[in-house]
């Protein structure tokens, strides 16, 4: 799905590195870490993408953007793990495993500066700077939302799809609305990127928080059940506290900070049997549609065929 711009993702690793080289050899380390992790890259994949559809495309004025967006989306994953007390992602050590939840930090901090960095040398459009910075006040927002109706039998649905717009689906959106905004293309077009963004981050939250009930920690690269343990109630258990006649059992569960795998895994038991699962794979298949019917005609073939792959990848997906 990413043929298109292979190499331009190849110069993309190598524009992380260097942006998060140090005179001072540990902050080297620590930046390889995190940078040599991997991960999907999604979200500069999206911008560079939705690059190829500007009139006015340039490969060494899209780069820049796409390594910012990388580097804040590891700098937010930097300060995930220190919330969650993650010890592993995508199999990996978390930095806070591996060093300390200061170091973790700080980390986080010094990617989010060297974003910011690239951004300002690059001299974008003031939109760019605005919605990057209405992105991580969003992004904060959505953490600030989980945590704090943590352990509540959360019955709501509106709710839950306002938390994982800030969480998720406005990064997405804002990745692949800007990567062609730099490159010109029209308002419509803006439009319907931002729109397709939105969705599939959409559909991608609800598809991890499925995941997270139906893989292993082996398979996902970090803890399963971890949203039910750390009391976050997601789409499938909304829907078994809703319909399920094991609800009340369910809501005890959800609602206790001293649960256990085991009381996690009965959850789970309640949730599958009451058609939780299937609802949010539902769910995440009609964010898809809603993404592949909103791109326009007036893109370029190649595009909009690695858009409906990145989609068909998204409702797939098994990490």
């Amino acid at each position: 799905m990413f043929e298109l711009i292979k190499e331009d993702l190849s110069l993309l690793e190598n524009m992380l590195l260097n942006a998060t080289k140090s005179t001072e050899e540990s902050i080297n380390e620590i930046a390889r870490h995190v940078t040599l992790a991997g991960g999907k890259r999604l979200r500069p994949a999206l911008a560079l993408l939705s690059a190829r559809a500007g009139q006015n495309y340039s490969r060494e004025k899209i780069l820049p953007l796409a390594t910012a967006l990388e580097l804040i989306h590891t700098a937010t994953l930097a300060h995930d793990d220190v919330i969650d007390g993650a010890d592993t992602r995508r199999g990996v050590a978390t930095l806070n495993a591996k060093w300390n939840n200061q170091i973790a930090i700080l980390g986080g901090d010094y990617l989010f500066a060297k974003a910011f960095s690239f951004i300002a040398k690059e001299h974008y459009d003031p939109y760019v700077n605005y919605r990057i910075s209405d992105l991580i006040s969003n992004l904060a927002e959505g953490e600030i939302l989980q945590d704090t109706r943590a352990y509540i039998a959360l019955k709501d649905v509106n709710v839950y799809y306002e938390r994982i717009k800030r969480k998720t689906a406005d990064f997405l959106e804002v990745a692949t609305e800007l990567g062609g905004f730099v490159a010109g293309i029209t308002k419509s077009e803006q439009e319907a990127f931002a729109a397709y963004g939105h969705a599939i981050g959409m559909a991608f939250q609800v598809t991890d928080d499925v995941l997270d009930m139906e893989e292993t920690s082996e398979s996902l690269g970090k803890p399963a059940a971890n949203d039910l343990v750390s009391g976050i109630v997601t789409l499938p258990v909304i829907y078994a506290l809703n319909n399920s006649e094991r609800s009340g059992e369910l809501a005890a569960i959800v609602t206790d900070r001293h649960q256990t795998i085991e009381m996690a895994e009965r959850a789970i038991e309640i949730v599958q049997k009451s058609g939780g699962i299937e609802f949010a794979k539902k769910e995440a298949a009609r964010f898809l549609n809603e993404a592949r019917d909103v791109l326009p005609d007036t893109i370029p073939k190649e595009v909009k065929k690695s858009f409906f792959m990145i989609a068909d990848f998204i409702g797939e997906r098994n990490f």
